[in-house]
């Protein structure tokens, strides 16, 4: 007789979604052995114009199932522009999930691919940047509390 798998369970999918309204947080990802649940909630793009600034142009929506796929990265002095991880927004780079905490990653590390590497604050909305691949990381290209445009270089990940 074969075994039965489990139906996913709905009521964890209502509190994840309760959570994201409550917090304001427009994605929650929670990993238990083999199952991986992500909710999220798109918000409506903006775009904003002001004297002699460039207007910003949200990235066209994604599935929820599918990473972003990052812009790919001018080349900047000697850095290898393909294994480069780029910002896919304006915002704050912020390289620990709180003031004083460890950092999510630092040179040397092994990352895997969706594990969250930093977050960028963007109109006061914490927005966790996933790996886009498993790899070393080799160099960290932005400062923590630094400003960060859209398709800048942060990480490199060999």
């Amino acid at each position: 007789m074969a075994e039965k798998k489990p139906g996913i369970d709905q009521a964890l999918i209502r509190d994840l979604a309760n959570i994201l309204n409550d917090t304001d947080l427009t994605e929650i990802e929670v990993e238990q052995d083999d199952l991986r649940i992500r909710v999220s909630r798109n918000g409506t793009p903006v775009a904003m114009s002001m004297p002699a600034m460039p207007t910003y142009q949200a990235p066209p929506p994604v599935a929820a199932a599918q990473p972003a796929a990052a812009p790919q990265p001018v080349a900047e002095g000697g850095r290898n522009s393909k294994n480069a991880v780029t910002a896919p927004m304006v915002g704050t780079a912020y390289l620990s999930p709180a003031p004083g905490a460890r950092p999510f990653i630092e040179v040397g590390a092994l990352v895997k691919e969706g594990q969250t590497i930093l977050i960028i604050e963007a109109m006061k909305t914490m927005n966790q940047i996933p790996a886009p691949r498993a790899g070393k990381v080799t160099e960290i290209l932005v400062q923590d509390a630094a400003p960060v445009e859209y398709g800048e270089p942060l990480i490199v990940i060999e």
